[in-house]
């Protein structure tokens, strides 16, 4: 028998094991170094929002407190799911034990479900900002959306811990494969479903609602500038401002790249779970990672769009973050 022959096993026991995929020592190099930078730039930049946002009071701000949630889900991402990802993916073996691979796959749900319902939150944050701005000043402080992220985490917990604990999710459970030596996420029919609906068709369709009537709201307030009619616009509504039709620009930007990156991956869950059309193991692991790279993306979309992630930065790099009354900095404009 050649060499090319050679079938390796990840446990080398006959065929009741995974199949190991053999790769040349300079591939493998290459791929932990690019997952190490991913990894490092997912980490790195989602901190410097947490920081940011938790340490300038000019930030602290209704919307800034969902964003932080949201940083705070790709920081844990890119802290506790990338790094045993980048394991799995490289070595397409999973040596690290059942207790590990529960950790892991809870976390990568849980994670996921909450990056998702974050990102439903700001939706509904920023169609109140834009359609109701009277109600919104009036009522939304930081106090309530403090209320509404530990809303948010505590749900996905339960939910994340009803799927992996009842005995309805007996017939395909997290961390359990057919083939030994791997871990990945199976669920029966009826979890799948469920979570499908749960956690993508019906965030989304609410993201796509809200922010489709955003941009019907936003041309029309631009319209009535134009033709001198602030004032007879929705009753006496006050005229948009410049900071609310940013930041819901900037943040529909985020939800519209969320979607796009993690699309592929339900996708390919969709052809595995319901068509039973069997998706190559390469394409569902890339379409996985382009999935979590989403949680390096997003901070490179604020340092784009937000003056005062940019000027949070250099005050970092820079060491003025620690100067006396640093909280105090002004990072943007009141107007």
């Amino acid at each position: 028998m050649q060499d090319e022959d050679v079938v390796l096993y990840c446990h080398y026991s006959g065929n009741v094991s995974c199949v190991k995929e053999v790769r040349g020592a300079a591939v493998s190099l290459i791929l932990y170094i690019l997952a190490a930078g991913a990894v490092m730039i997912t980490f790195s930049g989602n901190l410097v929002v947490i920081i940011s946002i938790c340490h300038f009071k000019q930030l602290h701000t209704p919307t800034n407190i969902l964003v932080l949630s949201l940083a705070m889900a790709d920081f844990l991402v890119g802290t506790v799911v990338m790094p045993f990802m980048t394991i799995q993916s490289i070595e397409s073996c999973w040596y690290l034990g059942e207790i590990v691979c529960m950790v892991y796959t809870m976390s990568l749900a849980f994670l996921t479900t909450v990056s998702m319902l974050n990102l439903a939150v700001i939706a509904i944050d920023r169609y109140l900002a834009i359609c109701s701005p009277m109600f919104y000043t009036i009522r939304i402080t930081v106090r309530f959306a403090c209320y509404c992220v530990v809303v948010v985490w505590l749900v996905t917990l339960s939910y994340i811990s009803a799927m992996v604990f009842s005995n309805g999710n007996t017939e395909g459970v997290i961390g359990v494969d057919p083939c030994p030596g791997d871990c990945v996420f199976v669920l029966n029919l009826t979890w799948g479903t469920t979570d499908l609906v749960c956690s993508f068709i019906m965030p989304v369709s609410l993201m796509v609602t809200l922010y489709t009537k955003i941009i019907i709201i936003a041309k029309r307030h631009a319209k009535a500038i134009s033709v001198q009619q602030r004032v007879q616009l929705h009753n006496n509504m006050p005229p948009l401002k410049k900071s609310e039709a940013k930041a819901s620009k900037t943040l529909g930007i985020v939800v519209l790249v969320f979607l796009l990156c993690w699309l592929p991956f339900y996708i390919c869950t969709i052809l595995n779970q319901f068509i039973s059309y069997p998706v190559p193991s390469f394409v569902f692991c890339a379409c996985l990672w382009l999935a979590f790279l989403n949680s390096g993306i997003n901070p490179i979309i604020y340092a784009l769009f937000y003056p005062w992630f940019r000027k949070s930065f250099r005050f970092l790099v820079t060491f003025k973050i620690c100067s006396h009354g640093s909280s105090l900095f002004k990072l943007l404009n009141e107007s």
